[in-house]
């Protein structure tokens, strides 16, 4: 059988949730908003497809640097090269 080369593929334990996080994720980190220039970190829900960021980005620190709907347009360092991703609310976390 060919292999897949699909988005998801090797992320077996890296989008995986824990027993307890398991079901429809709560409706706060829908509606959460975010300023330009605030730092946010990439948490990957694997329950949502939509907005989601390639997997290599998941527990990286980016910056906000627009919105495009109801997305955010992320600056974020991958090797040497500063990289803009789309990503829905849902998939990022504030900095503390």
């Amino acid at each position: 059988m060919p292999k897949s080369h699909g988005e998801r593929r090797k992320t077996r334990y890296k989008l995986k949730k824990s027993i307890r996080e398991r079901g429809i994720s709560p409706i706060s980190r829908t509606i959460q908003e975010f300023t330009i220039g605030q730092n946010v970190h990439v948490s990957i829900d694997p329950s949502i497809h939509k907005g989601m960021p390639h997997p290599k980005f998941q527990g990286r620190t980016a910056k906000v640097m627009g919105q495009r709907g109801r997305a955010y347009l992320l600056k974020v360092r991958d090797g040497n090269m500063m990289k803009e991703i789309v990503v829905c609310p849902q998939h990022l976390k504030p900095q503390k």
